[in-house]
């Protein structure tokens, strides 16, 4: 592949940025201040979540060095550990993980472009056979996943030219929206407001009969929610190693792959954070569920957890809905690009190895993995239509973050079985940070098994699942 089709190190810098840029930033931030009740624990739960996603990227730079090609995580636990560990980790991310968070995000554009065009409405149904149905943003959904596939089929430099204009679009906004937010339209009385609560904690909620819930939480009631309201801010903050993924199409990957992880990373966080800053600038955090307008209802109840367009409507009043469903459906997009574009050199890795459909390891003629590209674009859609993406995702948060423990602890395994391979990047705070972040992804875990036991079990389920298709696989081959 020439150098003018690669990606550069922008590229993947972007790819980074744009993986992690989905909707999640603009709606968990009211469901994570249900969990702890004060804005600086809701704060606190962003930074924790950016120190980890930089302490695993800065660590993953090493992996990365070592390992330039095709396949990023999948590659690299195979590697430590052996095929069949590397083979769970591509097996969970094709059925659920990547295919999940497309067919999610997809909805997501859908649903935001039904703002604006209301045909594209998720209560529009095209197709009911009993209780089986598929609305029409289902449908926008899936021709959105076809009209990416597509495109990224026709070459690498399709995926970049998306990549470029979407993901530079969303962080300008992102950007304006912290500008304005801060400077421009600030109340100086709700922040004030929010600072006298800054650190209350407590658990919200609302029953059927829409009347509100109190729990005050002890010392370590508040450990274990925080570590609940993690899920939030690490779901919106995940993917960012999808561009370990695409090693082979990025031009000198030993260096661009470590760098993009670490520039990616940090500005996203820092954005996160920001942006949630504007929130406590424009919304009172706490407020009235029943409510009849965005401040009335503050950012613990926003309609429908919309926190985004509820600032916004702070902003510019009746145009907010309009102007978010615009930013939302540029975020998605961009984002299931980046999502589309790299997913597939995974299974590609796999297919290399005997562990997936032998055309998957085939490149079409413009030097991209058509066949996985279009096995994905089904799979997704198959989710899309079943309407259980989101479940699905719950249960894999669990199963993801142990995966990362396992590729960081993997450069501790690899540092001793295999001392003589380059290392063009070395972990940074090696070995205090990679052991600081497997310590607190690991309680994270435990707090999650031991608080939603009914979506970490499932997710572990989900994985092991794994474990008899990769001997099928594994027989196939032999035969």
């Amino acid at each position: 592949m020439s150098d003018k089709k690669k990606l550069n190190l922008i590229d993947a810098t972007l790819i980074v940025a744009s993986s992690m840029i989905g909707s999640g930033i603009f709606i968990v931030a009211a469901d994570m201040g249900r969990s702890v009740g004060g804005p600086g624990w809701m704060l606190m739960l962003w930074v924790i979540a950016g120190l980890m996603t930089i302490s695993a990227a800065l660590s993953y730079g090493e992996l990365a060095g070592m390992f330039p090609k095709a396949g990023g995580q999948y590659v690299y636990l195979k590697e430590a550990y052996s095929p069949l560990v590397g083979f769970l980790y591509g097996w969970s991310l094709f059925a659920v993980v990547q295919t999940g968070t497309i067919a999610a995000v997809s909805v997501a554009f859908a649903k935001y472009t039904g703002v604006i065009f209301p045909v594209f409405s998720e209560t529009n149904i095209v197709i009911a056979l009993g209780s089986f149905k598929i609305t029409a943003a289902q449908l926008l959904g899936v021709f959105s996943i076809f009209i990416l596939t597509w495109l990224n089929s026709r070459g690498i430099q399709y995926g970049k030219m998306i990549l470029r204009i979407f993901t530079s679009t969303k962080l300008i906004a992102l950007f304006g929206l912290i500008i304005l937010g801060l400077f421009v339209f600030r109340d100086a009385d709700i922040w004030q407001l929010n600072l006298v609560r800054f650190w209350d904690s407590g658990k919200y909620s609302v029953n059927e009969n829409g009347e509100l819930n109190y729990t005050a939480l002890s010392t370590f009631g508040l450990v274990t929610a925080m570590g609940v309201g993690l899920v939030g801010s690490l779901f919106s903050s995940d993917a960012w190693n999808n561009v370990t993924f695409i090693a082979g199409d990025i031009d000198n990957p030993k260096r661009s792959i470590p760098l993009s992880l670490f520039f990616g990373t940090l500005i996203v966080i820092v954005l996160y954070i920001l942006v949630n800053i504007a929130y406590l600038n424009l919304l009172p955090f706490f407020g009235d569920p029943h409510a009849t307008d965005a401040l009335g209802k503050g950012i613990l109840f926003a309609d429908k957890d919309r926190v985004g367009t509820a600032a916004v409507t702070q902003m510019f009043a009746g145009s907010a809905l309009i102007i978010m469903a615009i930013l939302i459906m540029i975020s998605t997009f961009g984002c299931n690009n980046g999502l589309i574009l790299s997913g597939v050199r995974v299974y590609q890795a796999m297919a290399k190895d005997g562990l997936f459909f032998a055309k998957m390891k085939e490149n079409n003629k413009n030097g991209i993995p058509g066949y996985a590209l279009w096995i994905q674009f089904i799979w997704a859609s198959i989710l899309c239509f079943s309407g259980k993406y989101g479940d699905l995702l719950d249960y894999v948060v669990f199963a993801v973050m142990l995966f990362y423990i396992l590729t960081i602890l993997g450069i501790f395994i690899l540092r001793r079985s295999k001392p003589e391979m380059e290392r063009p990047y070395k972990a940074f705070g090696y070995p205090i940070l990679p052991a600081l972040y497997i310590i607190v992804a690991l309680a994270f875990c435990i707090n999650l098994l031991y608080m939603k036991p009914e979506n970490s079990v499932p997710g572990l389920f989900i994985v092991l699942l794994g474990v008899p298709v990769y001997y099928f696989w594994k027989k196939k081959e032999i035969a």
